[in-house]
């Protein structure tokens, strides 16, 4: 492994066999266990229209969760860079999942709605240029083969 190369590491394991195991559509639970070694379980199932377990994170939850994480993570980097003090950060993203009649699906969209607030005023066009250069720098974003949008707003910290 070379600097440049990162390796990631996950458990999965099905929790959900109820006796039967798939011996019928029903016959299962979705819930699963997402272990990430020296990190607390992540306990998992599938949306409820899949027969999930509403209580648990679904991966379509995740996915955009990684989204949403990552851009704040490249937009603070950003913010260092140009000199931009950020003193809170807020994302109410959420995404378009299509189903297709043979079963399948995919994203079709995601859009991030992150709220900044800075400590002084930016120039105009300045947060909207830093959130453009962390979608470009953004892992997971540049990882999907779907939109990831974004429609930010911004607020100077009351003195």
């Amino acid at each position: 492994m070379t600097l440049a190369e990162h390796r990631y590491a996950v458990t999965v394991r099905w929790t959900g066999n109820l006796g039967t195991g798939t011996s019928a559509y029903r016959a299962y639970s979705r819930d699963h266990d997402v272990q990430i070694e020296g990190l607390p379980v992540l306990k998992g199932s599938a949306d409820p229209t899949f027969h999930g377990d509403r209580t648990r994170y679904n991966p379509e939850q995740l996915l955009l969760t990684a989204l949403s994480q990552c851009h704040m993570l490249s937009f603070l980097h950003v913010a260092v860079k140009r000199g931009v003090v950020v003193t809170a950060y807020e994302d109410h993203a959420d995404a378009v999942m299509r189903l297709n009649r043979d079963g399948s699906g995919q994203f079709e969209e995601a859009t991030l709605n992150p709220h900044v607030t800075t400590a002084d005023v930016t120039p105009d066009g300045l947060l909207a240029d830093m959130h453009h250069e962390a979608n470009q720098l953004c892992f997971i974003a540049r990882s999907v083969n779907f939109p990831v949008r974004h429609s930010p707003t911004s607020e100077v910290a009351a003195a």
